[in-house]
């Protein structure tokens, strides 16, 4: 049996049915996940029996990972007039509480920007050992890497930091040409007339937007 189901999911599920008062959800991919409650009362509760929990087991809680923070729905209301709720950050996306046009809760995503920093450096790693590749063959993996990340991160509301992920990484492709050429400054109007016979691919927001209950 996996030992992250043991300790958690499993424990979890029992914990929901012997202590909770209110609805409690848990979300978990590897060893990232979310505890959502209803009840303020339920998460301090389970909180501290995780703690116990986990400690059985050699584990603890990760100190810069873990909040209890109000958010949803309810918090975008009695919150009105003022800050908005915190946010937080899972799976590579930072999640915040927005509204629709007519005034309902909205559940916002964008990319977190740690991990774009992240993810960025490593394209420019690999375009630096790749640097004397043909271009058609450079061409083909971009393509394919900003493909890959469209399909991960564009969800509705997202489409600004697609396209400044495309950006970055055309800026980082122009340098990476500039290095290699023993020709004269490779200037922006002639980096664009390759870009025509080598075009990068835009990034698509997926057509949905997802809401709590």
């Amino acid at each position: 049996m996996d030992v992250d189901a043991y300790v958690l999911d499993l424990w979890a599920e029992q914990w929901k049915r012997r202590h909770a008062t209110g609805h409690v959800r848990l979300v978990r991919y590897a060893d990232d996940y979310l505890l959502m409650f209803k009840r303020r009362q339920d998460a301090e509760a389970m909180t501290a029996a995780l703690v116990e929990r986990l400690a059985k087991f050699g584990l603890h809680l990760h100190e810069d990972k873990t909040r209890l923070i109000e958010f949803g729905r309810f918090a975008n209301r009695r919150r009105k007039g003022r800050a908005r709720p915190e946010v937080f950050d899972f799976l590579g996306f930072t999640h915040y509480c927005g509204k629709t046009r007519d005034g309902r809760f909205l559940l916002c995503q964008k990319t977190q920007g740690k991990r774009m920093i992240r993810k960025l450096k490593e394209l420019r790693r690999e375009m630096r050992r790749r640097m004397h590749q043909r271009l058609r063959d450079q061409h083909v993996w971009l393509s394919s890497v900003l493909r890959g990340h469209y399909a991960y991160f564009g969800t509705s509301g997202n489409s600004r930091a697609l396209d400044r992920f495309r950006l970055q990484v055309m800026k980082a492709w122009r340098r990476v040409l500039l290095r290699r050429s023993q020709r004269p400054k490779l200037s922006w109007e002639r980096f664009n007339a390759l870009l025509k016979v080598f075009p990068l691919p835009f990034g698509r927001a997926h057509g949905w937007r997802q809401q709590m209950a």
